[in-house]
């Protein structure tokens, strides 16, 4: 019997090579090519955790959740605790600022450079000057809409058409005594902690805010 290898030539060069080295290269070569199709055809997927209810904590997860939904990403939020409250139909947020101390006051009246001033108020005045959180809200929502910045119930409606799953915490519900008639239709699902976990598992970005 015949123990010469077996060979290919090369219709290039004219060079002989091993056959099975020229299989190694054809594997790798496929192999890439659908690793990268498979790559471009995945949809990304992003889970965020929504745990505050206050205006402006209300602004990240659908701020987030908005931009990725247009960007045909896959989107899902666990509003749970405090958070679920941004799930109601009747919105009326506030801020704290004695709870966010790095919070520059801004006044959204007057000339520029008055806007312009970081207002560094004391703590001791903030918590104790009665109605100074109600003086607060009012000022960062008047901002808010001198800047042109969209309100949480338009970030919300933008979020919903875009396909974002808005996903309820069953466990807050039960905790606080709400009922589900306090909130809006668009909630997708009422679950607990173990059931959104696996979704998030499976996300290319997973966030706590």
């Amino acid at each position: 019997m015949n123990n010469s290898t077996l060979v290919y030539t090369d219709d290039v060069s004219g060079s002989a090579a091993p056959f099975s080295a020229d299989m190694d290269r054809w594997f790798e070569h496929k192999f890439q090519e659908q690793m990268e199709k498979r790559e471009a055809e995945k949809i990304p997927s992003m889970s965020i955790v929504v745990t505050k209810g206050t205006l402006d904590w209300a602004y990240p997860p659908f701020i987030l959740a908005s931009s990725a939904a247009a960007l045909g990403w896959q989107v899902s939020l666990f509003f749970t605790f405090y958070g679920l409250s941004l799930l109601k139909r009747d919105l009326d947020l506030s801020l704290s600022p004695i709870g966010n101390p790095a919070m520059p006051m801004k006044m959204p009246f007057g000339p520029e450079w008055f806007q312009a001033i970081d207002w560094k108020v004391p703590n001791a005045v903030m918590g104790n000057v009665p109605g100074f959180e109600k003086f607060a809200s009012s000022m960062m929502k008047r901002t808010l809409n001198n800047k042109g910045v969209a309100s949480i119930e338009e970030l919300r409606e933008i979020s919903v058409e875009a396909g974002v799953n808005l996903i309820a915490c069953q466990m807050t519900v039960d905790l606080f005594g709400w009922s589900l008639d306090d909130f809006i239709p668009e909630v997708r699902e009422w679950v607990g902690a173990t059931s959104f976990l696996p979704t998030a598992q499976g996300s290319d970005v997973s966030l706590f805010i």
